[in-house]
């Protein structure tokens, strides 16, 4: 009998920029307290490095009071320093190797590897814990440079057990396909912190959608 899949789960992934911190909080807290969220990724642009480890350990603190994964972007420096629970890098952000000498062998690496299924094995052949392919639609948070295809997660969830991470422009009307695909992880970030209805209720309907998902 084959193994059950593990459910589908949401990955969040903060703004680039926060402008009120204490409300932020407010706002990650009551996430967390209504929808089921596996990991949160620190992803701050245009600030320097002591603003991002004083925001990061107010993050940190409150994904590990609600046992949410912290994992910080592009800096293992800075994850090892915010004592965050992985790391997430980009194909110009240093080797898998570099990342492991600093951040060691208990914590996790996730690695973007675009629309390529060769990077995906390369990251995980080099010890990544994850991988990440996208952008899967057009996303007003990041440039779109890559596009990948749901084909991409089909072959991928097929032959390897190696968790995968879709992400790009997934809204809770366009993720049904990209969970049925099989990804291991539906990464958001604007269609929760920019849902007109508040962040809350763009993580519930995103969960629901994925949930739905799976059902069908």
């Amino acid at each position: 009998m084959a193994p059950t899949k593990e459910p589908c789960m949401l990955y969040l992934i903060t703004p680039e920029v926060i402008e009120d911190v204490d409300q932020y909080i407010i706002d990650l807290e009551n996430i967390f307290k209504s929808v089921e969220i596996a990991c949160l990724q620190l992803r701050l642009k245009n600030i320097d490095d002591e603003q991002v480890l004083f925001v990061g350990a107010k993050i940190r603190d409150v994904c590990h009071a609600h046992d949410v994964a912290f994992i910080v972007n592009d800096r293992a420096d800075l994850a090892e320093a915010l004592d965050a629970d992985a790391v997430h890098i980009g194909q110009g952000d240093g080797s898998i190797d570099e990342a492991r000498d600093i951040i060691g062998f208990d914590r996790d690496i996730g690695v973007t590897c675009h629309d390529s299924m060769d990077l995906a094995f390369q990251a995980g052949e080099a010890g990544a814990n994850y991988v990440a392919f996208g952008a899967y639609y057009p996303s007003e948070t990041k440039a779109t440079e890559h596009q990948a295809d749901t084909e991409l997660l089909r072959v991928w969830s097929a032959i390897t057990e190696l968790p995968c991470v879709a992400i790009g422009g997934i809204t809770a009307e366009n993720c049904g396909e990209l969970v049925k695909a099989g990804a291991d992880f539906i990464a958001v970030s604007g269609a929760v912190w920019n849902y007109p209805g508040g962040a809350v209720e763009g993580a519930k309907k995103l969960l629901s959608a994925i949930r739905a998902a799976e059902s069908t």
